[in-house]
């Protein structure tokens, strides 16, 4: 079952600042300060959205990927633990079927320690995000608020594109000084 939100503006500017500067230029938006991704997510729990927080330092093999996104946001017992059930599970979540009560503002995955899972198998690495995007991107077309957020202890992190736009740093640690403290 399809929930669908129809009518209401899945983003607005003028009333969630945060929220729309993080998403406006793609569904995944990147991080480094600890301090600064603790802030964003305390702002988005205090809108009513449900935090999903995923370690992907923990993530030697794909299976423990796997593992922690279908506890995380409930998937079926039958979750064929691949890339291609975890695309399929993605987006019942963005339809709200699957991984957040229909009484939450939207949902958000915390991904921390990026770099590391990158540096790892960044294939992989970048098809999770692809099937986030995807999610989110799918959630906005049903009226449903969902994005991904990437923290890494590598400041230079660039991932290339995801969901047809290059991630961006968000808005506080956009210019590489406001990252490297230099």
């Amino acid at each position: 079952m399809c929930r669908y939100r129809g009518g209401v503006a899945v983003w607005r500017a003028e009333s969630e600042s945060f929220g729309y500067d993080l998403v406006q230029n793609g569904f995944v938006a990147m991080f480094h300060s600890r301090e600064i991704l603790d802030e964003t997510i305390a702002g988005f729990r205090r809108d009513g959205y449900r935090i999903v927080l995923l370690d992907s330092a923990t993530w030697e093999h794909r299976s423990e990927l796997h593992a922690a996104f279908a506890s995380a946001l409930g998937f079926p017992g039958h979750y064929g633990r691949n890339l291609d059930a975890l695309n399929d599970c993605l987006r019942d979540v963005a339809e709200r079927d699957l991984g957040w009560s229909g009484d939450e503002t939207g949902l958000v995955i915390v991904i921390d320690h990026f770099d590391r899972f990158n540096d790892a198998a960044s294939s992989t690495a970048l098809a999770v995000l692809e099937a986030v995007a995807d999610a989110a991107r799918r959630g906005a077309l049903l009226g449903n608020r969902m994005l991904c957020l990437v923290r890494a202890d590598d400041p230079f992190l660039e991932l290339g594109r995801i969901g047809g736009a290059e991630p961006l740093w968000n808005p506080r640690e956009w210019v590489i000084a406001d990252r490297t403290g230099a």
